[in-house]
Formats: structure tokens, C-alpha cells, sequence
């Protein structure tokens, strides 16, 4: 798998202060798993629908907690001035895209000590909930409350280990920039850190379920490795993308020699002519220099055979009003993320409303691999 296709393996975002935030996939799984954990503290004289639904209600608000936890990062993060297109939210916290141009030692772990207060304050309000529920006759929302402060507490001392994506791993970063002088390796290192962290859970929940049959336990411990290892592998290839493409614009990875095609031709001719000589399967279609639409492969396998000889590609296209599209001068970084939160493989790029090009995820991907095997 490229890193663009890991880097593209979360849900579709929302922007939260002026922000792209995703939920990585993973979350389905947590979801699934705090369901069930949740659900069976409950006592049996309550139906089972009733049970799940308080389990899903107990993920609902492990969600949030998680969430609040990565907007007051974020928030500071904003506030400081430092560069954020993107935050991708896991199970333990969120990895981060953008570039480092302005981060420095002292505010990383200002976010990293801000992660851990964070963490501390939420249990404390989870505790003092259960305390409160504690004087009601609300026994079973006294017991979600407090199993949802025994789970997040664990997240908060789990937090502490020096691994990346982890707070305790964004300090220790910071403090091998400070001893190595140099961002990368300290990243590199981190990075090493939150790998061997994530096979050492790996292992740990194999051996768990081997030696002493305990299960659940042990699928706990798989999950959080491989939740960590997917987090370090998706803050690496971030890195990679996002520092490639700074100072980039659309202009210099752009495809410029990609043919454009009149709306009259027929579906036979643009198959026989473009689609079986060359592979290709998105044309841009235009009148003049002007964007009229484009048409992929699959707009073409919707028609019949029969109609290629009376159909025109004019009437299949997805109409320039329905197309995202890229400027000449935008920045790399931006149009990254473009393409990223409406995962597409290709783009018209425009010049003053005329089409001048088309950028592409291969052609973004080997200007990414090239920049960074070369190191320049």
C-alpha cells in the first residue's frame, strides 16, 4: 500500500476551526469493542437492547471525551500559529498534518503537557460525575460513568509511555530535538519508539490469548498495537507528503500534455481512439480552453454497447458546475488536501477559467517520492 492510499484510509472530514478533521477508520472497532465491554456491567435483569444501547451511549461519550482532548490541541495549536491542514482522530488522540516550518521545541511540548492536562481534567470530570450520581437514585448511569473513568484513565496513563503519537511521545520528541539538534531524527526516533510500542502490544495480546486464555485481554491488547502502529505509519507518511510538497504549487506537478476532448465525439470513438491506445480513463472535456465536464470510465461502462455509436460524451459527463478543481498557483499542500477530503484521483487545473492541465495522485505521488529520495 503507497502512503497516499494509508494517508487516505480515514472517513470523509469536517472542518472544526478552520480545520479538516477525519475519524480514522479504526474507530468502528473501538466502538464495537467499548459496546460490548460496556454493556456487560450491567446487570442481566436488563434486556440485552437495553444493555447495548447504554454500551453504545458509554462509546458516545468516550468519543467526546477523545474529541475534546484533540480540540484544546487543536485550539492551541491555531492559537500559536502553527501550520495544521489536517487532524486525523484515533483512539488514542490525533495525528496531525502539516508542515513544521513553525513549530518549535518549546511549543511542541507545550501541546504535549496541554495532551496530558487534558487527559487528567477529563477523567476528574468523569469521577466527580459518579460522585454526583452517587446521592441519585441513578444507579445505572453512576456505573456507565464510573467504567468511562476507569477506561479513560487508562488512556491517560497509557499517554505517558514515550512513543509516538502519544503525549509522553511528543515530549520525548522534544527532547531529542534538544539533544540531537535535528527535528528529523528526533521525529525518526519517536517514530521508532511508537513502532516498538505497537509490536510489543501485538505480542503481548498473542501471548496473553496463548498462556492464559484470556481472550478478551488479549484482543484489547492486539487492538491498541495495531491502533498505534497505524497512527505512527499515518503521522509518517504525513510528515513525508506535507513536508515534500511545501513551497510546491500545482504548477509543478501538474500533467500538461493530457488530452483534451470535444463533447460531440461518440463513446465508440473516444474508446477506440483514447481509451484502448492509451489506458487512460478521465478525459476532460472542453470547448476551446473553456471546462465544459470530464468523463471517467465508469460514467462510459453505464451505457450500453449499443447506444456508443449514438452517444455523445457531452451527454455523460459530470458537468463543470458538479467538478473540484485546481488554480496554477495553488499551493501543493492546499490542493493535497483537496484531494484528500474528496478523495480524488484527478483534477482539472485552471488558469483564469481556462484548463491548463490536470494534476493527478500519481503525478503528486512521484514528485513526492523523487523530492524525498533526493532530498531536496
Amino acid at each position: 500500500m503507497s502512503a497516499r492510499d494509508k494517508v487516505r484510509n480515514a472517513v470523509n472530514p469536517r472542518k472544526v476551526l478552520g480545520i479538516r478533521v477525519r475519524l480514522h477508520y479504526t474507530w468502528i472497532i473501538a466502538f464495537i469493542l467499548m459496546t460490548l465491554v460496556l454493556q456487560t456491567q450491567f446487570s442481566e435483569t436488563y434486556p440485552m437492547w437495553q444493555r447495548l444501547v447504554l454500551g453504545m451511549g458509554g462509546s458516545l461519550l468516550f468519543f467526546v471525551a477523545v474529541s475534546i482532548r484533540v480540540l484544546v490541541i487543536t485550539s492551541l495549536t491555531v492559537s500559536r500559529g502553527m501550520s495544521v491542514e489536517n487532524v486525523t482522530l484515533f483512539v488514542l488522540g490525533g495525528v496531525y498534518g502539516g508542515t513544521r516550518a513553525d513549530t518549535t521545541p518549546v511549543y511542541e511540548l507545550l501541546l504535549a503537557m496541554a495532551g496530558l492536562l487534558s487527559n487528567l481534567i477529563v477523567v476528574g470530570l468523569f469521577y466527580a460525575a459518579y460522585i454526583g450520581l452517587l446521592n441519585t437514585d441513578n444507579n445505572v448511569l453512576a456505573s456507565l460513568i464510573l467504567w468511562l473513568a476507569y477506561l479513560y484513565s487508562i488512556l491517560t496513563i497509557f499517554h505517558f509511555i514515550p512513543a509516538f503519537p502519544l503525549d509522553g511521545g511528543r515530549a520525548f520528541r522534544v527532547l531529542l530535538w534538544k539533544l540531537t539538534s535535528s527535528y528529523d531524527r528526533a521525529a525518526r526516533i519517536a517514530r521508532w519508539t511508537g513502532m516498538g510500542t505497537g509490536i510489543a502490544l501485538l505480542a503481548w495480546g498473542i501471548l496473553d490469548m496463548v498462556l492464559t486464555r484470556q481472550y478478551f485481554v488479549g484482543v484489547l491488547l492486539i487492538f491498541i498495537g495495531w491502533v498505534m502502529l497505524s497512527a505512527v505509519r499515518l503521522g509518517r507518511n504525513k510528515a513525508i507528503m506535507y513536508e515534500a510538497l511545501k513551497g510546491v504549487r500545482v504548477q509543478d506537478v501538474m500533467v500538461i500534455d493530457y488530452p483534451f476532448i470535444d463533447q460531440h465525439l461518440t463513446l465508440k470513438q473516444l474508446v477506440h481512439d483514447y481509451v484502448l491506445p492509451t489506458g487512460q480513463r478521465y478525459f476532460v472535456i472542453t470547448e476551446g480552453a473553456k471546462l465544459l465536464g470530464v468523463v471517467t470510465m465508469r460514467d462510459i461502462r453505464k451505457v450500453n454497447k449499443k447506444r456508443w455509436d449514438s452517444t455523445s460524451v457531452g451527454e455523460i459527463m459530470t458537468p463543470v458546475s458538479r467538478l473540484k478543481t485546481a488554480y496554477l498557483k495553488q499551493t501543493g499542500v492546499s490542493l493535497l488536501g483537496q484531494m484528500e477530503d474528496f478523495r480524488l484521483a484527478r483534477m482539472p487545473v485552471l488558469e483564469r477559467d481556462k484548463v491548463v492541465g490536470v494534476v493527478t495522485r500519481e503525478s503528486v505521488d512521484r514528485f513526492v517520492k523523487v523530492r524525498t529520495e533526493l532530498k531536496v
